[in-house]
């Protein structure tokens, strides 16, 4: 599908765009000998306010970003943004943003920098690789990395000799979630996730925000299916936006999610509310999980989650009823507690009962088209040594999990990891245990940061790279697997502000100071990507104008009625009594783990995110901040006047190890449990270059100095720390 010239003038028309110059208006202007007002251009790209990367229409006029638009032909964005999307001109036009590099002079933390050419800095970041290298290794060099960035600096650091990177995301929120799975059907879900929720009969959340998290494409599904009638169970300690349109609200005790769900698919087995058919066709270990299963009860449940039996009862049966029209939501952050991919797996084996994977209202199929793979270059990596970034899980993805870097460069075991990049990620508040963090980074010979604005975590490094905002940059292209698959475009809407560079051209340019020519064989990013697809057998131009393409014979959403489907599993079938773990010593059926509960006078510390903002990274956002300045803690009304704390009230949260918070105002409700404080994540920042984020909130992250790790997937579980409330005097 082509954007046509009515597309984009009704886009105009929307934002007040500029008329044509053949009209009346153009022409009385051009009769009095005025110089008409420079006409638009519409330009498409794509988001990197999230990581749900819609398709953005950017009009520019004379040089400038003057509105942000959904593309309509994505279908990440399908013509709309969010607040974060907007908010993309915010971050261009920050104040705050980094301008030049920098080099710190002071020592490490007291963040007294001197602005440097970059052939200063990256001279100062080779030569000290060098030593490294010559030193202790290749492999004692480490990145911990997010976003499209990624792609280059992963690809340096092997060019480099090292296999050690990795990123938050996966031990922090996507990981156990992936694990359980690709475990149990032989695949995740995808990013975005493949939910059909438009077709959803029945819609549960587990603990996910939907509505505040503002995943574009799913929640406009989401608003779709509510409107159409679907019956949403919502399971959350906190009366969410998501539970404001709920038929069912459970206000779980924390940390017992997986007891509700075994009690379900106890009761739909034991009913017979399973898909008969699809079970016996397509799932391997039904009668093993019948048996593992039979003692959770909706009494016992009911005894571990604070959920009336007979309302679990009510809600199996509404599951039952409505198969497979059903979406058990697999969540996206899954990092909680210690037994992670378990409770994923409740998650997938509850899918499989009720025959929801590859049908409609369920999980749908990922699209049948592979595209060739395309490197940066065709030069073989060097030999390295074990890499660390996967510890001993057995089961740790290939983005690797950060604490087991961490862990290395403090130990020094079983080699000793002297220099760190950090791109596309603050370190302070996207790890848990920051005086961990802080303890690793003081052991470092080399700190390097890119990224764009002076976050916390940036303003620790030995030298600071400026990265150009996603609108002033090309990137590799995204490959979308929505119900077909398709291809988004990045490309710049305007030239780079200040001294600032992409972040392909900062590991090119840094490639070449190491005498790593050979493995970027390309001048420019675009010369790169017009070479994929030409291999890809994608129209460069079309793409660059429309900004995503799509291969409709791709999609193929739902396994058809009779089909011999196969998974990718070592049956072929869908797992549910999973060997591979029986292999590595767990247990093939998820069992229920009992978690400590906070003491008396005491409060489980619980956290999310906020519609109109990115974790840390949007609170200093001009366009954003306005929104949203600061966050607040969110305490039961009963609680609240049992200590004397009113609405709107200054209180400080002091967890079990006597960290204590910024001061931050209180949120008193009826909407949560009297055993839970919330608050939103990513404020509280300790940078003083931002101007406006500057100690504005709670930092939730400074009160997580206690993690629990699952020992299967290696994900990090962050909500068992405990606070106290004091007022603030």
């Amino acid at each position: 599908m082509n954007i046509t010239r009515r597309d984009f003038l009704k886009i105009a028309a929307v934002t007040g765009g500029a008329v044509a110059v053949g009209t009346p208006a153009v022409k009385s202007v051009l009769a009095l000998g005025k110089k008409p007002a420079p006409l638009p251009q519409y330009i498409p790209t794509t988001c990197e306010m999230c990581f749900w990367r819609c398709g953005v229409i950017a009009k520019v006029i004379d040089g400038k970003v003057v509105k942000l638009e959904g593309n309509p032909i994505h279908p990440n964005s399908r013509g709309k943004l969010c607040a974060r999307g907007h908010g993309g001109i915010g971050l261009l036009y920050d104040p705050d943003r980094l301008k030049t590099p920098l080099i710190n002079t002071g020592s490490r933390g007291e963040a007294k920098f001197k602005k440097a050419s970059w052939d200063e800095a990256l001279g100062y970041v080779a030569e000290k690789m060098v030593k490294i290298k010559e030193k202790y290794g290749a492999e004692s060099m480490a990145l911990l990395t997010h976003g499209t960035i990624s792609t280059y600096f992963m690809h340096l650091l092997q060019a480099y000799g090292s296999p050690n990177f990795a990123m938050p995301s996966f031990a922090l929120c996507r990981g156990a979630r992936g694990v359980a799975f690709e475990l149990t059907f032989g695949e995740d879900v995808g990013n975005p996730e493949r939910l059909d929720l438009q077709n959803s009969k029945a819609v549960v959340l587990i603990g996910s925000h939907l509505g505040e998290n503002a995943h574009n494409s799913q929640c406009q599904e989401f608003a779709e299916a509510v409107g159409k009638g679907a019956t949403l169970i919502v399971l959350d300690p906190r009366f969410s936006t998501a539970a404001g349109k709920a038929k069912y609200w459970l206000p779980i005790r924390p940390a017992t999610d997986l007891a509700i769900l075994l009690a379900w698919i106890n009761l739909i087995i034991s009913e017979g509310l399973y898909d008969k058919e699809y079970v016996a066709k397509y799932t391997s270990g039904f009668s093993e999980l019948m048996q593992a299963v039979k003692d959770y009860t909706p009494e016992w449940a009911e005894r571990e989650t604070d959920i009336p039996a007979s309302l679990i009862v009510e809600t199996g049966r509404v599951l039952g009823k409505n198969k497979p029209h059903v979406l058990i939501h697999p969540g996206r952050h899954t990092a909680w507690y210690s037994d992670n991919v378990q409770r994923q797996r409740a998650v997938a084996i509850l899918t499989a009962l009720l025959g929801a994977y590859g049908r409609p209202g369920g999980i749908y199929l990922n699209p049948k088209k592979k595209l060739e793979p395309v490197f940066l270059s065709d030069e073989d990596y060097p030999d390295h040594k074990p890499e660390l970034n996967k510890g001993n899980y057995p089961f740790a993805g290939d983005e690797g999990i950060t604490h087991a870097i961490v862990k290395s460069t403090i130990t020094e075991q079983p080699y000793p990891i002297k220099g760190w990049f950090i791109t596309g990620c603050n370190i302070m508040k996207a790890m848990p245990n920051q005086k961990e963090t802080l303890q690793a980074i003081q052991k470092l010979d080399l700190l390097v940061a890119v990224d764009m604005m002076p976050y916390d975590g940036v303003m620790l490094a030995d030298v600071v790279l400026p990265e150009s905002t996603y609108l002033e940059r090309h990137d590799d292209f995204f490959v979308v697997k929505e119900r077909a698959l398709g291809i988004s475009i990045r490309q710049p809407v305007v030239q780079p502000m200040y001294d600032t560079k992409p972040g392909w051209w900062i590991a090119k340019e840094l490639g070449k100071k190491l005498g790593l020519e050979k493995y970027f064989p390309w001048n420019t990013f675009e010369e790169f990507l017009k070479k994929k697809a030409e291999i890809w057998g994608i129209n460069y131009s079309e793409l660059s104008k429309n900004g995503y393409i799509n291969f409709p014979e791709s999609e193929k959403p739902y396994i058809l009625p009779g089909e011999d489907f196969k998974f990718k599993t070592p049956s072929g079938k869908i797992e549910l009594v999973s060997k591979e773990l029986k292999e590595h010593g767990f247990d093939p059926v998820p069992k229920y783990t009992k978690h400590e509960q906070p003491p008396e006078g005491w409060f489980r510390l619980i956290y999310g995110r906020a519609q109109v903002h990115t974790f840390s990274r949007t609170t200093n956002n001009p366009s954003l901040w306005e929104l949203m300045e600061e966050n607040v803690a969110w305490i039961n009304a009963r609680v609240a006047k049992r200590i004397g704390i009113k609405n709107g009230d200054y209180v400080v949260l002091i967890n079990q190890d006597g960290i204590k918070s910024n001061k931050v105002r209180a949120k008193v409700t009826e909407r949560i449990r009297s055993d839970c404080i919330y608050i939103v994540h990513g404020f509280g920042s300790t940078s003083k270059l931002l101007k406006k984020a500057y100690l504005r909130g709670a930092d939730d992250q400074q009160l997580i100095s206690k993690y629990a790790i699952d020992p299967i997937s290696g994900s990090v579980g962050m909500r068992v720390n405990f606070v106290k409330v004091s007022k603030e005097v």
